[in-house]
């Protein structure tokens, strides 16, 4: 390891993680790969997130952390942690989910072979909050194919994309008034761009929480989403396919009158069935 020159930042946004932290944390001290920082931004927690983070600093010097004072949300958050990263590549991870032991390496040997990839991501096991599997998430592995979803769903899962530090710099870091859909706003920016890529195997355990932002505010979500789709039209000089068009424009009407849950199950089986 490598405190001055890292190969790697881990960015850990964490809020009232304490139940999973722990789990998290040393899924990253416990990679194949050893040459990287972990930096935790605890986002003004109020249970023991913030305790369970600095025992865990104690015991290895690859974790810095900072706190913010009042809570500020994933995208500030993770702005805050970029911006103290050392390390040329970012790889994103959040306080409830599990990395296996070879992700960052994994991810890391695509960056460094092909330099016009930006951004990897990786299949993912879905568990509930026992750890039982739910599901898997699939993504196709070539850039083309990636892209070619923008108009349907995200390319990447977020907390298990890994994507070069100068290249976020480039389009300004996540903005901070879209949440939650900061993400699939800068996949689209870096997109006009670069090159993407993904892993064809599950390198995360994503822990699905049913009170999550995600599901409570699906209609925000969506129509935040609908918008950046028109922006990247507008001013990224995407192309939509006809199918797009006609699927985007299904999703705006039964979004009126489709309860999120059924939402939800409808998508599933849809990418189940690779529908959509």
């Amino acid at each position: 390891m490598n405190k001055k020159n890292p190969e790697i930042s881990v960015v850990m946004p964490a809020y009232n993680a304490e139940k999973y932290i722990a789990r998290a944390i040393e899924s990253v001290l416990n990679q194949t790969f050893s040459n990287f920082e972990l930096i935790i931004v605890n986002d003004a927690s109020t249970d023991k997130t913030l305790s369970i983070i600095k025992r865990y600093a104690k015991k290895d010097s690859r974790i810095r952390y900072k706190s913010n004072l009042k809570n500020k949300l994933i995208a500030h958050s993770l702005n805050t942690a970029i911006e103290m990263a050392k390390a040329p590549i970012i790889a994103r991870m959040d306080g409830d989910d599990e990395s296996t032991p070879e992700r960052l390496a994994t991810q890391f040997a695509i960056l460094k072979k092909n330099k016009k990839i930006a951004v990897v991501g990786a299949n993912l096991t879905v568990v509930d909050t026992k750890g039982n599997v739910v599901s898997k998430r699939e993504y196709p592995k070539q850039s083309k194919d990636l892209k070619r979803l923008m108009f349907r769903y995200s390319p990447f899962s977020h907390p298990v994309v890994m994507f070069r530090k100068s290249v976020f710099d480039e389009f300004h870091g996540y903005r901070t008034d879209i949440f939650p859909c900061e993400d699939i706003d800068l996949w689209f920016k870096i997109g006009s761009k670069y090159d993407f890529a993904s892993v064809e195997k599950p390198l995360l355990k994503y822990t699905l929480i049913p009170n999550s932002s995600s599901h409570k505010k699906l209609k925000k979500l969506e129509l935040l989403t609908f918008r950046i789709r028109l922006n990247a039209v507008k001013n990224l000089h995407y192309r939509p396919s006809v199918y797009d068009i006609f699927y985007n424009i299904g999703q705006f009407v039964t979004l009126w009158f489709v309860t999120p849950k059924m939402r939800i199950a409808l998508y599933d089986l849809l990418r189940k069935h690779e529908l959509i």
